[in-house]
């Protein structure tokens, strides 16, 4: 199955350079390190279930003749839904606002071309276009993890899951919840795992958000029931917030074979989203204060002069500083590997900055940076700053933009979350 999607992705490609559509992003591409990536974090529109059957002359004049039908029925579905009338634009305006195409489900044919395709438009020119504000008002940070029981045994990234694939897949950039989803790679299978998400300490759990750059954590939770090999598969699926799983949504989906698994924690993805979304709008997702505040660190006593008064060099908090360094988290937008470069030579170059590397890449969101510096916080934001920056500032984090530069989009035009496809439905007795 997964030879196949990757075929048909480079035959996908390789048409649409010759015929010059928008780019297609590819579904299921792999990292360096081995890690899904997310298809789109951009916050472009996404309109799925768009049903095409087109004949030509060949194969691959079909399949073109298809993805331009689809380009059209799409902007007239985004149209309908954000301004409640269709509009029509012509096939090379539409190339200009096209950044991708998913395909969902197809059948090629001699001279035939049947398929279920999702369009994805960009959301600033769409939303120029149509006269809609694309603006959105994320939630801080969350860490996502997501966690899945399959024969018993609960599984986050100790080896490759179809639950944490599905999570890679989710295109988020029209959510409200700002999502911080983990490659997998390194350390991450120590830090997060069945049993780290059953500690309520907040030291504990204070370290590992630093160490992902987040402010709060969601635990996405499911378990798979099968009821024999290849047969019908039963999700049972549960949303929490924060170290004390605070119970945000649960409910059962089900599929008639073992096909359809990624149907199955597709449609997951998309039902526990729109949970926290509600959440976040009710005021549910609020962080914990216990959180934000570290405790103080213990200090040794100071011993009393006994005989003669002995006077010692006290280094000024700028010197202690320079000799020992700041170690801190840096955030910023990556939305390609050229925005990593970057974003790294751009901390280097700074005064006092003695190293910065990336610890945590996700291409088409936010990556997280280790930064080194000789200084204070304080003195690097305000050098930031200076250079253009935008700059918010938490506990041992800083979470940069380019002023002036756009966020991950999204607003008041997001798309309806659309039924899965294929045999995708609600289990019997399921919540």
């Amino acid at each position: 199955m997964t030879l196949a999607r990757k075929s048909l992705t480079i035959g996908i490609a390789s048409a649409l350079a010759l015929a010059g559509l928008g780019a297609v992003l590819a579904e299921g591409e792999k990292a360096a390190g081995g890690s899904a990536v997310p298809i789109d974090a951009s916050g472009s529109f996404e309109v799925a279930g768009v049903d095409v059957d087109v004949k030509g002359k060949d194969a691959d004049a079909a399949r073109y003749g298809g993805w331009r039908l689809a380009q059209r029925k799409g902007w007239e579905m985004l149209s309908r839904k954000l301004t409640g009338k269709p509009s029509s634009m012509s096939d090379s305006a539409l190339d200009s606002l096209v950044t991708g195409i998913v395909v969902e489900k197809e059948q090629i044919g001699p001279t035939r071309y049947i398929a279920r395709l999702s369009v994805l438009f960009d959301r600033n020119k769409a939303g120029s276009i149509l006269g809609v504000s694309v603006a959105v008002n994320q939630s801080p940070p969350m860490l996502i993890v997501p966690l899945e029981y399959s024969g018993g045994a609960g599984v986050v990234f100790e080896r490759e899951t179809a639950w944490a694939k599905a999570w890679n897949r989710f295109k988020s950039g029209g959510s409200t919840v700002d999502y911080v989803r983990v490659q997998g790679n390194g350390p991450d299978s120590m830090l997060l795992n069945a049993g780290q998400v059953l500690r309520r300490g907040r030291n504990w759990w204070r370290s590992v958000l630093d160490q992902y750059g987040a402010s709060d954590v969601l635990i996405a939770e499911v378990q798979l029931r099968r009821e024999y090999p290849g047969g019908p598969i039963v999700g049972i699926f549960s949303a929490t917030h924060g170290p004390d799983r605070q119970k945000i949504a649960d409910f059962a989906l089900r599929v008639d074979n073992g096909d359809s698994l990624d149907a199955l924690m597709d449609a997951g993805v998309q039902r526990i989203d729109k949970a926290f979304q509600q959440a976040l709008a009710l005021g549910q997702l609020h962080t914990d204060r216990l959180l934000g505040i570290r405790p103080p660190s213990a200090k040794a006593e100071e011993e009393k002069p006994t005989d003669e008064a002995t006077e010692e060099a006290t280094p000024t908090p700028d010197a202690s500083a320079a000799a020992t360094g700041t170690q801190l988290n840096v955030q910023f937008d990556t939305p390609n590997v050229g925005s990593v470069n970057s974003g790294e030579a751009a901390l280097r170059g700074i005064p006092g900055v003695r190293s910065a590397v990336t610890s945590s890449l996700a291409l088409g969101g936010i990556s997280v940076m280790r930064v080194a510096y000789d200084g204070q916080i304080a003195s690097l934001r305000a050098q930031l700053e200076a250079r253009g920056w935008s700059v918010q500032e938490g506990a041992g984090v800083l979470r940069i933009r380019r002023a002036g530069g756009g966020g991950n989009g999204g607003g008041g035009g997001q798309q309806p979350i659309p039924a899965p496809t294929g045999s995708t439905t609600p289990a019997p007795n399921g919540r």
